[in-house]
């Protein structure tokens, strides 16, 4: 069952005080998950927060594919996915092959915020959490070497799935101790969990909010363990018709089919 929500959209919602949020219930508002099709759980007002690098393993397998010596970063590396890549859960990716041949899979979790917030400190991160989400972070590795930076690579259309709903801090209890895998096609190709990440959920809050508001449905994907196609040897890359699925411990499974044309 899921729940309707009498606001013009979800980051409206989150924008209520807890108060004026059980308002806008009433009884009777459960709709059956079967008789509905899901939009993306929240659409930010602005881009997606990015981190990269964020698991140790990853950094490694990213630093042996180019050829580079490993070096960690002493902050979170932030960049960032244009709202228009978002993408709702269970829909279907369609993606140009004239515009890259080498599009690749991220499982992240992702965190959304619930109140507009700056200069927090790790303690107080965790109050700002409205919840957390799915997230694949589906990349255009060819666009992103061209570029020299992150942002064209990562913000093409229908490459930021999200879904398939949001689950409460209460529920999830703690971010840091996740399980989290990406099956392609039903083989799992990467699998971890959320206790590897280099930098936890309220330190990346923290460092983003120094000297920068975020706002009520801002979404921070968390970043992504090892298993990514350009580190695997031959490197896999998407292939028209391929099922990816995100699934993290106590949310669930995101599910979407690439079609590349």
């Amino acid at each position: 069952m899921i729940r309707t929500i009498a606001t013009a959209t979800l980051r409206d919602y989150i924008a209520l005080a807890p108060h004026e949020r059980a308002a806008r219930h009433a009884a009777g508002d459960l709709v059956a998950l079967g008789d509905v099709e899901l939009d993306s759980p929240v659409r930010p007002a602005r881009n997606v927060f990015c981190v990269g690098r964020n698991y140790l393993e990853h950094a490694k397998e990213g630093a042996r594919a180019a050829g580079r010596e490993l070096r960690l970063p002493t902050v979170p590396t932030f960049f960032t996915k244009a709202p228009t890549a978002i993408a709702p859960p269970d829909s279907t990716l369609r993606l140009s092959g004239a515009v890259s041949h080498e599009y690749d899979f991220e499982a992240e979790l992702a965190v959304v915020i619930g109140a507009q917030c700056k200069d927090v400190t790790e303690d107080e991160a965790p109050a700002v959490v409205f919840g957390y989400t799915a997230l694949n972070d589906v990349t255009a590795r060819d666009l992103q070497r061209e570029h020299g930076q992150w942002f064209k690579g990562k913000s093409l259309d229908s490459t930021c799935p999200i879904g398939p709903w949001i689950v409460t801090p209460q529920e999830l209890r703690d971010p840091q101790s996740l399980e989290l895998r990406l099956r392609r096609n039903g083989v799992e190709k990467q699998h971890s969990n959320t206790s590897k990440m280099i930098f936890s959920v309220p330190r990346l809050i923290a460092e983003l909010a120094k000297g920068m508001t975020l706002l009520p449905g801002d979404v921070i994907a968390t970043g992504t363990p090892e298993g990514v196609g350009f580190a695997r040897t031959p490197p896999e890359f998407l292939a028209d018709g391929d099922v990816l699925e995100v699934e993290i411990e106590r949310i669930g499974t995101l599910r979407n089919v690439v079609r590349i044309a």
